[in-house]
Parts: C-alpha cells; sequence; structure tokens
C-alpha cells in the first residue's frame, strides 16, 4: 500500500468513525429516554385519579424529544469544545496528557539523544521536525504522535521510553510513530479524541457531580444516575478506539521496520514493556480519552481483550520478530540511566554507502541528491515511505553540519539569524546593505551573529540548505508572536532586497512560514474542496510549465519533458497548454499550490507523478528542479524524502 492509498483508507476509516459516532447517540438517546420514562411515567402512574386504568406507554414523544435534545446538546457541545481546544494541534494533546516540551537546545544526555532520533528521522522523511515531549511523570514505555498535519505534529514519550530504551530500540518507537505521521493517521486521531469526549460526557458531568458536597446535596444523586447513564458511552467509546487502532499497530510496527531495517530494535522495546512492571500503562487521567494513539496499551488490559487498542504484544513481537522465545525478561530500573550521545554511533546492520560526488557536480546538492543516480520512477514510491538509506543519510547528514551551524539552529535567536544568513546575497555591496538593516531593525548582536553563520554555513548551503531550515524550525517556534512578527518582516525584506526573488528564496520563505504561521496564527484548517481535475487544470498547467522551464532553456527539450508529464496527470478531455516562461512565475506557483493543496489525494497523487516526469525527463534532477519538486510536494502535504543515490 502506498502513501496515496494510505491516505486514502485514512478518509475511509473517518467515514466509518461518523457511523460509530451516530450508533453511540443513538443508543445514549434510547438510554436516557427509557430512564426517563421510567422516572416520570412512574411517577404519571403515582398520579392518577383512583380507580383510573394505567396510563404508562412505551412511547411518549414529549419524554423522547427532551431526552434526544438533552442528549444531543450534551455530546455536541463536549465534542465541539474537546475538537476546539484539540485545534492547536499536538502540542494540545502533549499538554493535555502533561508532556514537557523538550527545548531544542536541550543539554540533557538522556534528551539530547532522544531529539537526535527524531531529527534523523524527521529529515529522513522529508517532514518538519515536530515538536518533541516527555512525559515526566510516567514510568512506563509509551509514545504517541499528534497532530493535524506534519507542520503541527508533536511526539511524545515517556520518562521510562526515554531513560530506559537503547537507541536503536528507541529509533524503532519513533519510527513506528513517524508510521502514524506519514500514514495520516494523525488528523483521524484527533477526531477520534473529540468524539470519545462527547460520548463519555455524561460520565464526566456524572463524576463530577459525585464529588459535590453538602447536606441533603441531591446532585450526588444525579450524578449517579448520570454515570450510570455514561456507561454506554463508555461501552461505544472502547468500541470505536478498538476498531480503529489495533490493524493500524500491525502496519506501524512493519512500517518502523521497513525504516529501520532493524527488526530486533522493535521487539527488543515491546519485550521491555512486557518485562516492566509498570508496562506500558499511565497514570494520567487523560489516557482513557488518548488510549488509542500510544505505541501501546495505556489503560491496561480490558475485558478478554474485547476493548483493547493494541494487539497482545507477543502478537507484535512474532510478527516482526519471528525467532522471539516468547520469554519477558524482567526490567529493572537503574540507578541512572544517562549516558552521552556517541559521537558516532555503529549501524546496526549494513547499508548501501553514500557515494561521494566529483567537485563538479557538488552545486546540485542543494537538495541532498545526486542528480545522475536519481531516476524519476523511484522518487514517487519513496514518498511517505523512506528507507534506511535516507536514514542513513539522514545521520551522516545531521553530523556534518558545522557545530556552530547545529548550536545555532537550536536556540530562538540562532535559528533566526541561520535562516538570514541563507539568504544573504554574494554579493559584498547588497550583503553590506542587508547587514546594516539586520543591524538597524534588530540590533547588532543578530547582525554580528548572522555574520559569523553566513561563514560557518557558506559551504553547507550549497547541499543542504533545506534540511538545514528544517532543524530549526523548532526553536523557530520558541518565539513569540511578536518576535515571529519581526522575524517575517525581515525575511520578507531580505528576499525582495535585490529587486527580484529566485526559485531558492521563494522555496525557502514558503517552507518556513507554511510550518511556522499555523503555531502563530489562529487559521482554518483547509479541507478537501476539489474531486474532480477540471477546475484544477489550468493550475496543473502552471507547474507544469514552470517545471519545465526550470529544467531547460532550449525549446524542444521544454515541449518534450512538459509533455513527457502530461499523461500522468490523467487529464483526459481537459486541454492543458504549456505556458510561455511569463506566464508560470513565482506568483503564478504560489496561487496554484493554494488550491491544489485542497485537493483529494488521488489528485495529488496524478500531480506528482507528472510533475516528477516532468522533472527528470532527461534522466538528471538539477538542483532547482528538485528544490520547486521539493515545496510542491511539501505543500501538498506529502512528505518528500531526501533524493539519495542508489548503487
Amino acid at each position: 500500500m502506498n502513501f496515496f492509498e494510505r491516505q486514502d483508507k485514512a478518509r475511509r476509516n473517518t467515514k466509518w468513525l461518523v457511523f460509530y459516532f451516530v450508533l453511540a447517540v443513538l443508543c445514549i438517546i434510547a438510554t436516557v429516554y427509557l430512564v426517563a420514562l421510567l422516572i416520570f411515567g412512574g411517577a404519571s402512574l403515582e398520579n392518577a385519579p383512583r380507580g383510573a386504568p394505567p396510563a404508562f406507554t412505551l412511547w411518549n414523544p414529549t419524554i423522547f424529544s427532551w431526552a434526544a435534545l438533552g442528549t444531543l446538546a450534551v455530546v455536541a457541545t463536549g465534542s465541539l469544545v474537546r475538537l476546539s481546544q484539540l485545534s492547536a494541534g499536538g502540542r494540545a494533546v502533549a499538554e493535555s496528557l502533561g508532556g514537557r516540551l523538550i527545548p531544542p537546545n536541550t543539554t540533557d544526555p538522556d534528551e539530547r539523544r532522544l531529539r537526535n532520533v527524531v531529527e534523523e528521522m524527521a529529515l529522513a522523511s522529508g517532514v518538519p521536525v515536530p515538536q518533541i515531549y516527555v512525559m515526566d511523570q510516567e514510568d512506563g514505555i509509551n509514545a504517541f504522535a499528534a497532530g493535524h498535519t506534519p507542520s503541527d505534529a508533536a511526539i511524545g514519550v515517556t520518562r521510562g521510553c526515554m531513560q530506559l530504551l537503547k537507541r536503536d530500540e528507541l529509533q524503532g518507537v519513533i519510527g513506528h510513530e513517524f508510521s502514524h505521521i506519514l500514514n495520516g493517521d494523525m488528523r483521524l486521531n484527533l477526531r477520534l479524541m473529540g468524539i470519545i469526549f462527547g460520548i463519555l460526557c455524561l460520565t464526566i458531568i456524572g463524576r463530577i457531580l459525585l464529588r459535590t458536597r453538602g447536606r441533603n446535596n441531591p446532585l450526588p444523586l444525579l450524578g449517579l444516575v448520570l454515570v450510570l447513564l455514561g456507561w454506554v458511552g463508555v461501552f461505544f467509546g472502547r468500541l470505536i478506539q478498538a476498531a480503529v487502532s489495533r490493524q493500524r499497530e500491525f502496519l506501524a510496527d512493519a512500517s518502523a521496520v521497513q525504516f529501520t531495517r532493524n527488526p530486533q530494535g522493535l521487539s527488543s522495546a515491546l519485550q521491555k514493556i512486557g518485562g516492566l512492571v509498570h508496562g506500558s500503562t499511565l497514570h494520567t487521567e487523560r489516557a482513557a480519552e488518548a488510549s488509542h494513539m500510544f505505541f501501546g496499551n495505556a489503560v491496561g488490559k480490558s475485558f478478554l481483550g474485547a476493548f483493547a487498542t493494541h494487539p497482545p504484544l507477543a502478537q507484535r513481537i512474532r510478527a516482526i520478530d519471528p525467532s522471539w522465545d516468547g520469554q519477558f525478561q524482567r526490567v529493572q530500573i537503574p540507578a541512572s540511566t544517562k549516558t552521552a550521545e556517541p559521537a558516532q554511533r555503529p549501524s546496526a546492520t549494513r547499508l548501501p554507502p553514500i557515494i561521494p560526488l566529483p567537485q563538479r557536480m557538488a552545486a546540485a546538492m542543494a537538495a541532498g541528491f545526486a542528480p545522475e543516480s536519481v531516476r524519476a520512477q523511484s522518487i514517487l514510491p519513496s514518498l511517505g515511505n523512506p528507507t534506511p538509506l535516507h536514514l542513513r543519510y539522514a545521520e551522516e547528514l545531521r553530523q556534518a553540519f558545522p557545530e556552530s551551524v547545529q548550536t545555532a539552529a537550536r536556540k530562538p535567536a540562532g535559528a533566526t539569524a541561520l535562516i538570514y544568513a541563507l539568504l544573504l546575497s554574494d554579493d559584498p555591496a547588497l550583503r553590506e546593505r542587508q547587514l546594516a538593516h539586520l543591524a538597524t531593525e534588530q540590533g547588532d548582536p543578530v547582525r554580528e551573529q548572522t555574520t559569523v553563520l553566513y561563514s560557518a554555513a557558506a559551504h553547507v548551503a550549497t547541499r543542504a540548505r533545506l534540511p538545514l531550515a528544517d532543524l530549526a524550525l523548532p526553536a523557530l517556534r520558541q518565539l513569540n508572536r511578536d518576535e515571529f512578527a519581526r522575524f517575517n518582516q525581515t525575511l520578507e525584506w531580505l528576499v525582495a532586497s535585490d529587486q527580484q526573488v529566485d526559485l531558492f528564496e521563494y522555496v525557502l520563505q514558503r517552507v518556513v512560514r507554511r510550518h511556522l504561521e499555523p503555531h502563530f496564527r489562529s487559521a482554518r484548517r483547509p479541507v478537501v474542496q476539489y474531486y474532480s481535475l477540471r477546475p484544477l487544470a489550468p493550475d496543473c498547467g502552471v507547474l507544469l510549465s514552470a517545471l519545465a522551464h526550470v529544467g531547460s532553456t532550449n525549446t524542444e527539450e521544454i515541449q518534450r519533458a512538459f509533455a513527457q508529464g502530461l499523461p500522468y496527470l490523467r487529464a483526459a478531455g481537459e486541454t492543458i497548454w504549456l505556458l510561455p516562461r511569463e506566464q508560470c512565475g513565482l506568483a503564478q506557483i504560489d496561487q496554484a499550490l493554494n488550491r491544489l493543496a485542497l485537493a483529494t489525494p488521488q489528485i495529488k497523487k496524478n500531480l506528482l507523478a507528472a510533475c516528477i516526469q516532468v522533472s527528470g525527463a532527461d534522466g538528471v534532477l538539477q538542483e532547482r528542479e528538485a528544490e520547486l519538486l521539493r515545496v510542491i510536494a511539501d505543500s501538498l502535504d506529502c512528505p518528500l524524502p531526501p533524493f539519495v543515490m542508489q548503487k
């Protein structure tokens, strides 16, 4: 199953989620109605005149209407309030579960090791580095990924997960969570949290009323009734979580093994859960609400496993490690588990080497790829399916950055200066004017740090500018709103300072803004609006024409590249023309991407296939083609791994 098929499956699961929700609400309404009928119907019998025949009936429209309206009001209000609380994305989930944000510049060895693993997997997957949280009060081994999109994703781990797992075990767990990010599971999980909260509202309200005190207080009795009624919601809530979650865990385990090519790492992590007294159980009150999104079972065993959100540990282990002997070794919590991250980590499995490029090809490494060994046919299958070679490349790339650049990328002020440095002009006179503007607007320290980083990142900028910007995103999220506004204004000025916008400036600005603005500005999340290619045909023409012009200046080569990609759009009956260069500039590309981002996964798949064919029509992916291809995939929420050489 490829990336787009998984996205479609996630959308189909959402439809089933709505069906389960409606069924649960109808059952809750029926239960509330029956209880209300017994209470009020019984009272009417007691007050009936003597000698009058019994008037009790199972159908009472008045009582049913009030029961239905009251139940719908409680469930709908609860769901809408919870979904509103979760609109901030992954960080809202992490904070509600008691998570503490790990700062990008942390010096704690365990936290640093965790950050390194997450950063490497993000670079290998082609997604922005997510925010990382640790649940300090949880001794069990567990983790989760949450968010609406990769832009607002958060990965959280328990303290036990961070401290008790070795690096390859931790890598297996994080690879499992990245599978949920790449498979489109996160958005479904957040919707499920909102729905579960709504149908559990009667129980929640009942528990609150049970805690009230006072003489002759009827509220605890009412609370007991609501708790009993709420068990219908609890039943359906657990049923929905189990139905949605179980099979996805097997898929995520398999994807993690495929990603890391190290089944022993994930198998060992699962075995440690089985051998730990705490297992994967969490103590937070929110664990039940979010149990479907955790790596392991967070709420203990259910009756006969009927409502378990995860398959049994033994089944998961044997699915990836058939040689396991079936024994869980008892895990002891050591007195001190802090160990520094080694400078170089031996690889668990021998991987194909990353072949050095001749000097004449160095300029083509801006997007992290080797132009003469990347075939168009190999790009689309890797989308959303990173391989061990991508992970190996990401590990080496992160370690190759100068220490001063890595340090700057992990601090808010340093990260802003690093982005500025990537936009400084090669022309000395213009660069001096840009630095003077920085000093005037943001002070001499910013100018000085930008100058230093420009020198340090000069050789990096020719081969890894966009991955370096991805590493800086977590630190940039630590800015406050005013600082982000100043950063955004300065970014605009630097891009426009030479009176023209080149392709890299556009790509960098769009990527940074796209992944930061949802964090700082409340905006309505985009939803699918286009189910047919017809209204998007002109936008597709803009992108294919732009890629054809970027790849060559020869008229025949441009026409041949455009013609090679056009059939992959599968635009039967639609006429799409090759546009002249002036009609497919950056402004037109920007507008086209904004509209195409609202298309269905199948339309996005066909578009990307067409774009890849246009870019690779001559058998070579050049730097500018790779950068434009990267921003197209990023805008469509289609994570594109780095382009690496194959032997």
